[in-house]
């Protein structure tokens, strides 16, 4: 299993952890932020493919925030995949 670090920008939340293996996502843990959103995303994505939730979160704003923290999640999973291939 692999962890990704990443710092998240322009959201409330500071760093969002992702533990993937075989290009699925085990767990996510966002520090900072909406708790009850964290947690929520956190149960929606457990057990699905990356690609499958960089479709899903990519794009949605938080209020008048051009992202978000699924944004964010996103975008930490993109480079990810950026960085493997």
């Amino acid at each position: 299993m692999e962890t990704i670090e990443y710092r998240p920008i322009g959201v409330c939340s500071s760093k969002i952890f992702i533990d993937i293996e075989n290009d699925i996502i085990k767990d996510v843990r966002v520090i900072g932020g909406c708790p009850g959103n964290s947690l929520g995303i956190r149960h929606l994505v457990k057990d699905r493919n990356i690609d499958e939730i960089i479709t899903k979160l990519e794009g949605i704003r938080c209020g008048n925030k051009s992202t978000s923290c699924p944004d964010q999640i996103a975008k930490a999973l993109k480079e990810y995949k950026q960085k493997r291939d």
